[in-house]
């Protein structure tokens, strides 16, 4: 299936390196999820706050056959987040959480048919 995911920056250079760490966590989410139709991720350094240092939000919002999935990492108090990898690497792990249970539930609801005997040709 091919998947349109839009990278948008805000507030932040746009980088090779960057694109290419969301490009391979959005791979794996493919492959957690085959129902992704399509994909948005924002990544957003707000302004710098005078006692901490500059702190990255990674929203992500993911459009399956069945269901929207929406992220969004905004920790200005996670001191980890002053990495964009970090934040990057958080925002898709949870929303990888939310397509697995997607996928389970998916799979659960095929499997019942199945026994049921509703997917079966009579033969």
């Amino acid at each position: 299936m091919t998947n349109e995911f839009q990278i948008v920056y805000h507030n932040i250079d746009q980088s090779n390196a960057v694109n290419e760490a969301v490009q391979k966590r959005i791979s794996k989410l493919e492959r957690y999820c085959d129902q992704i139709i399509t994909g948005r991720v924002v990544l957003d350094s707000p302004h710098n706050n005078r006692h901490k240092g500059k702190v990255y939000s990674v929203g992500l919002e993911i459009h399956t056959s069945t269901k929207e999935v929406r992220v969004n990492q905004d920790q200005h108090d996670n001191p980890a987040h002053e990495d964009l990898y970090v934040a990057i690497r958080d925002a898709f792990n949870a929303a990888e959480r939310q397509l697995k249970s997607i996928d389970k539930k998916h799979r659960a609801s095929k499997s019942q048919r199945t026994e049921n005997g509703s997917d079966h040709m009579a033969g």
